[in-house]
């Protein structure tokens, strides 16, 4: 199963507060830990929502809504994506994350094509590969 693995985002972050060399190490060695296992398929550090904007979509109406975004505690500021055999596999590795006090994760399945049921129709199935194909990704 892949999981995404979800790091919010703080006052810090937000702030464009850049990680110590420590930390950098830190968390450099625990994401060689996540390689060598073969669990991280990706993972990246995100800009302050300042440098970000969204999209709100109102039937055919779309609004651009620049950053910086409210409610810091809603916001991302980095993630991992991992391949895991189960949901507490992940949780354990999540357990070893060299993080700090009063920080907080959060770890959310991803859909596997098997999750639609018959909503994903041969056709729908082979419309994705084709397109995991093209764009050389395991899964879209």
């Amino acid at each position: 199963m892949k999981v995404m693995v979800i790091v919010k985002a703080n006052a810090e972050s937000e702030a464009g507060a850049m990680p110590s060399q420590q930390c950098l190490e830190a968390m450099g060695r625990y994401n060689e830990e996540l390689v060598n296992a073969g669990i991280m398929l990706a993972g990246e550090g995100l800009h302050p929502s300042r440098r970000g904007a969204r999209v709100r979509f109102d039937g055919k109406r779309r609004t651009v809504i620049d950053g910086p975004f409210a409610e810091t505690k809603e916001l991302i500021a980095g993630f991992w994506l991992w391949q895991v055999r189960s949901l507490e596999e992940a949780i354990e590795w999540l357990k070893r994350a060299p993080f700090g006090d009063g920080e907080e994760v959060e770890l959310r399945p991803v859909f596997e094509a098997e999750d639609f049921g018959e909503a994903l129709t041969p056709e729908l199935r082979q419309q994705e590969q084709r397109l995991r194909d093209k764009a050389g990704t395991q899964q879209l």
